[in-house]
């Protein structure tokens, strides 16, 4: 696939990931805002009750962005964060995009009613790969129609599994559909979070949506550059270690 060249030719023009990483100051960007732009990600499979309520009492302790939590531990979350200003993030449908489109919307009903404030969802991969953009298009718009003045849309995107062609029109599709992110997966291709990666969604959509990354993020230098490079948010899991070094300097 070709958008990795695409990449690169857009990283040349606004500027190349090296450049970002001599050119950037992390005194530039404060801790706070750093902070406050970390997702705490609680995707396993094993994940129990007790390790989500640990999570939110560190996310409470740093005033982190948000928690990014499977649905069935929103209430739990909710319950925890109650008055701490750290958002409630329920994963619907990621990483994997396997669920139906009904599936995803009860997943929002639900969530919705355990208390959550923000979601990422999925867009329907495999009906853009089969031409059916339309299609894709109307789920999205249904998810966010059905979230709207509740919570607050990140729409999932692995650019890996997309041509150019494909990868254009599925952004504009998520900046159409009233989204308020583009959230640059990077799971199924494991490849890391790359500020080249923000800079080519910044450099389609300009500042209309706001963006998401994640991918194998395990320091505050990386964090910083994805930041510098316009990432509003980053997903990791290595959250309380960095917050933990930011807040000693």
């Amino acid at each position: 696939m070709n958008i990795e060249r695409l990449i690169r030719e857009v990283s040349a023009e606004i500027g190349s990931p090296n450049m970002i990483k001599g050119a950037y100051r992390e005194s530039s960007v404060s801790i706070f805002s750093v902070l406050q732009a970390l997702e705490h990600s609680l995707l396993t499979v094993a994940l129990d009750e007790k390790t989500v309520l640990e999570a939110c009492k560190q996310a409470r302790r740093h005033h982190i962005a948000a928690v990014c939590i499977p649905p069935y531990y929103v209430s739990t979350a909710r319950r925890c964060l109650a008055g701490a200003g750290v958002g409630v993030c329920a994963s619907i449908g990621v990483p994997n995009a396997l669920m139906s489109y009904e599936a995803k919307l009860a997943d929002i009903r639900y969530s919705l009613l355990s208390g959550a404030d923000e979601l990422d969802v999925c867009i329907n991969t495999h009906a853009i790969k089969s031409g059916r953009l339309d299609e894709a298009r109307k789920e999205l718009s249904d998810m966010v129609r059905a979230a709207k003045g509740k919570a607050v849309v990140k729409a999932a995107v692995e650019l890996s599994v997309f041509s150019e062609e494909e990868a254009k029109a599925v952004l504009h599709m998520v900046k159409d559909s009233g989204a308020a992110y583009v959230k640059i997966q990077n799971v199924l291709s494991g490849k890391a979070a790359d500020p080249a990666d923000v800079l080519y969604v910044k450099s389609i959509l300009g500042n209309n949506v706001r963006v998401k990354i994640d991918g194998g993020v395990k320091t505050s230098t990386k964090a910083w550059e994805l930041i510098s490079a316009g990432a509003d948010r980053i997903g990791l899991t290595a959250t309380f270690d960095i917050a933990e070094k930011l807040e000693g300097r």
